[in-house]
């Protein structure tokens, strides 16, 4: 039998999940200043997958890198949920939040239509 595939899958399955608290640890205590943190991490990550040899831990280091790049945009709807209300605001960095409206999109690159363009 070969568990390579499942080794794969249960591993990416837990690394996408230790990334849900670091990124909300991260927003947290520092804001989305450390969107650069994730990006290098993530370019390091996936070249260094370029040249391992073992399928294994070349899958998982490159799983890791994609993680940390996902991680930017999950970084700034952090911040969105955060604003809405959804996750606690630290107290510290109050002054860095502005209000939501309700039907404000969570996608740090989606833009609404103004109602007077055409």
């Amino acid at each position: 039998m070969y568990f390579t595939g499942i080794i794969i899958a249960i591993s990416t399955f837990l690394i996408i999940g230790f990334f849900h608290p670091i990124v909300i640890k991260a927003e947290y205590y520092w804001g989305t200043r450390l969107w650069w943190v994730f990006l290098c991490v993530g370019i390091v990550s996936i070249g260094a997958a370029l040249f391992i040899e073992n399928e294994i831990v070349s899958s998982l280091t490159g799983v890791f890198g994609a993680s940390s790049l996902w991680g930017i945009g999950e970084l700034l709807a952090q911040k969105k949920r955060v604003q809405k209300g959804w996750f606690p605001m630290n107290p510290k960095r109050k002054h860095e939040y502005e209000p939501l409206s309700a039907d404000e999109p969570l996608c740090p690159v989606h833009h609404r239509r103004s109602k007077n363009a055409s």
